[in-house]
């Protein structure tokens, strides 16, 4: 009878493997239409992971993504939007936001968690200068452990009257920090850009601020906004060496951005291209390397995902290089970007019509292991979907990457109703065997230890073929032959690689796990945790 069981299962999980897609799509909420979505992981134990919507929702993970809770964010003031998690050096979550206190988006929020984003119990509010109104905040977390370590810098923009088409009123980039975990804050904010934009909320609107930290603390700013006022769009950017007391003298234009920030996608009730800001602290290769990414118009119902970089702190920049491999002529529209710090490696997020004729979409994702030289494409959503013009999708995707873990999260329309999802990609870091020797055939090593607590190691070969790279899955699933995580998912260069699972987030019992190479190899060896 065991036999017969372990036989079905085995074959369960193999018939299942033809039709599994390529990354596990977990719904983080369904109800209340979220959009607008924001994630983290903290890097210091990836299995714990935020979330949080529009307006006022914020999520939990306690398991890498697989499962989420959800909350609802209130506070002394009104919470209105542009949410955007963060994380500290001791594991505190942050959900920054904009307020409506006594007007309109009059200041920005600020709640913080100390117990891994179940609740948040601390908050403060900066930026309260009526009658203006502020927008799009961001922030960034200080990791270098230096002399500003763990300070939090704040960028945004502020209007005179939003939506105003006076030439009396302007748009402008403040930023504010705060030295002790978000208690208190520099307050007004410091102006950091030069020309300013007007207050209409289009391209001509200085938007799209988003800061990052350099490898010796160095702060970096870039936003969207007009060259010369109606003429010319492009990207800017900024940098302080001191924390934000003294920042360069003017911005830099780095470069055209072509159809500006705020442009119209065929089926979405509103588009932009705003930039993102990274820096690579990795100590790897590209380390100090700059990145700045956005999407643009290449021509009619073509928008691109685009990048820019910076090896020498921000002196000098790139030519802009095009993110999206596919032909010309398909849009690529809401994009993200971060940097895992272990690896240094960059990974990008974005709605991607590549495969259709009409308004169908998919969420694809983009590598790249090399500085921002070369990309690699996958899609991570599950299916496509149709979107609405009548429906808000918020103005944002987010994504985020820390030990070769990596959550995206977008909204998705289905039947009319919004909902906000995460996908589980993970990049383990690979590490090649001490022997130089390539393999000559495909091999599935028995885990060791086995059994095990919590921690186990997985190794496998790679033989040399006709190709440079292969592509390769690690994929994870219990007795009942249900898939649980994929460990790898990438395309892998000739050798012996060792993948470290770590098992603590899962209970005692059998589990199976397969590597597979296209229809070249499947393997499938069995192991037990023991707790």
């Amino acid at each position: 009878m065991k036999k017969y069981i372990y036989t079905f299962v085995l074959t369960a999980l193999l018939g299942g493997m033809l039709s599994a897609q390529p990354y596990t799509n977990v719904m983080i909420d369904g109800t209340g239409g979220p959009e607008e979505p924001s994630i983290c992981i903290n890097p210091k134990n990836v299995n714990q992971v935020v979330a949080g919507a529009n307006i006022n929702f914020f999520y939990w993970s306690t398991n890498g993504g697989f499962n989420w809770t959800k909350g609802t964010l209130t506070g002394t003031y009104q919470v209105w939007g542009d949410p955007c998690m963060s994380v500290d050096t001791a594991g505190n979550f942050y959900f920054f936001h904009l307020v409506n206190g006594t007007s309109f988006i009059d200041r920005m929020g600020m709640h913080k968690s100390t117990n891994s984003g179940m609740n948040y119990s601390i908050q403060s509010y900066y930026q309260y200068t009526p009658p203006k109104q502020q927008d799009k905040e961001w922030v960034a977390v200080d990791w270098t452990h230096g002399s500003r370590g763990n300070w939090i810098y704040s960028t945004w923009t502020q209007f005179d009257s939003y939506g105003s088409s006076s030439s009396a009123d302007s748009s402008r980039i403040l930023f504010t920090r705060s030295t002790n975990g978000g208690l208190n804050w520099l307050d007004p904010g410091t102006r950091i850009n030069g020309l300013s934009g007007d207050c209409v909320d289009g391209s001509n609107t200085m938007e799209g601020a988003v800061p990052a930290v350099g490898p010796n603390g160095e702060l970096y700013v870039g936003w969207a906004g007009p060259k010369i006022r109606n003429v010319q769009y492009g990207i800017y950017f900024q940098k302080s060496t001191d924390g934000g007391n003294t920042w360069l003298s003017a911005p830099t234009y780095i470069c055209d951005q072509p159809g500006g920030w705020d442009y119209n996608i065929s089926g979405i009730y509103r588009a932009n291209g705003l930039p993102i800001t990274c820096c690579d602290r990795s100590g790897g290769p590209y380390n100090g390397y700059i990145y700045i990414n956005w999407t643009d118009l290449a021509g009619t119902a073509d928008h691109d995902v685009k990048l820019v970089r910076s090896s020498n702190g921000g002196l000098n920049w790139s030519t802009p290089v095009r993110v999206n491999n596919d032909p010309p002529g398909k849009e690529q529209f809401f994009t993200w970007m971060t940097v895992d710090q272990t690896t240094g490696y960059l990974y990008f997020v974005f709605y991607d019509r590549r495969n259709y004729s009409d308004n169908q979409t998919d969420v694809y994702m983009a590598k790249s292991t090399d500085g921002g030289s070369t990309f690699t494409n996958f899609v991570v959503s599950s299916s496509p979907f149709i979107p609405n013009s009548s429906t808000f999708f918020g103005d944002y995707t987010n994504v985020t990457a820390a030990n070769g873990v990596v959550r995206p999260i977008w909204a998705r329309l289905q039947g009319g109703v919004l909902s906000v999802w995460t996908a589980i990609v993970n990049f383990p870091l690979a590490i090649k065997s001490p022997s130089n020797q390539i393999p000559e055939s495909f091999d599935l090593s028995q885990n060791f230890p086995n059994p095990f607590n919590p921690g186990t190691k997985i190794r496998f070969d790679v033989p040399s073929g006709n190709m440079s790279t292969i592509p390769v899955r690690l994929t994870l699933y219990d007795i009942l032959g249900r898939e649980l995580a994929v460990l790898v998912n990438e395309s892998l260069a000739p050798g012996s690689y060792e993948y470290e699972w770590n098992a603590s987030i899962y209970s005692s019992g059998i589990y199976f796990y397969n590597l597979s190479a296209g229809n070249m190899f499947s393997e499938t060896k069995k192991m037990i945790l023991s707790k």
